[in-house]
């Protein structure tokens, strides 16, 4: 099959650009899972050439981190139900969801990825960490704002708690179910935002 000429239409910029690349991204790991994604597919979809793709993405892991990212819920559009943890629930679903779909396939990918080249694990780390953290913090300020908890001030590693769980859970058993996330709220999460640093 012959490739359509990206030149065709109208030319696109910014975001609307990125948006049909990441589009294409997510619809080609839906078809092919992650080893089965190439750059060309990703270009021939999106009606770009494969030169603007590598202006923007050094390869196939920049862009795949970059695009499954566009599919993780925006900590500052996280859910307010009215007590923290129905916050967290609502929040880890959202990113079991996720996962379920070409955005876990990626993960898998991507994971292997990071065992072969260091700056791919530092960048895929970077973006999952930031990300997580930020949904935490926001959640915890939320709380503390309603009185559920005392202070804002929690430790980093206690705040990655939950999300690295997940990661294990879907990684292992690919399925997070309700039951999963329910234990994981009120056993793991819950204690340790409620215990001060330090007692």
């Amino acid at each position: 099959m012959i490739a359509p000429d990206h030149r065709s239409g109208p030319r696109r910029r910014g975001d609307e650009l990125r948006g049909a690349i990441f589009d294409a991204v997510l619809a080609e790991l839906a078809e092919t899972g992650y080893a089965g994604l190439s750059i060309d597919a990703v270009a021939a979809r999106a009606r770009v050439s494969k030169a603007s793709l590598y202006r923007r993405w050094p390869g196939k892991p920049e862009l795949v981190i970059d695009a499954v990212y566009t599919t993780l819920p925006v900590p500052s559009e996280s859910d307010d139900t009215g007590s923290l943890r129905g916050d967290l629930f609502a929040a880890f679903s959202r990113v079991a969801d996720s996962l379920q779909g070409p955005s876990g396939q990626a993960l898998k990918g991507l994971i292997s990825e990071t065992l072969r080249d260091p700056d791919v694990a530092e960048r895929f780390r970077a973006r999952g960490r930031g990300r997580g953290l930020e949904t935490m913090r926001t959640l915890v300020a939320r709380a503390v704002a309603r009185g559920e908890l005392g202070s804002a001030a929690v430790s980093e590693r206690r705040l990655e708690v939950g999300h690295n769980l997940m990661r294990h859970e879907f990684l292992l058993n690919r399925d997070i179910t309700p039951e999963f996330l329910a234990s994981l709220i009120d056993d793991v999460v819950l204690p340790l935002l409620r215990v001060p640093d330090g007692g």
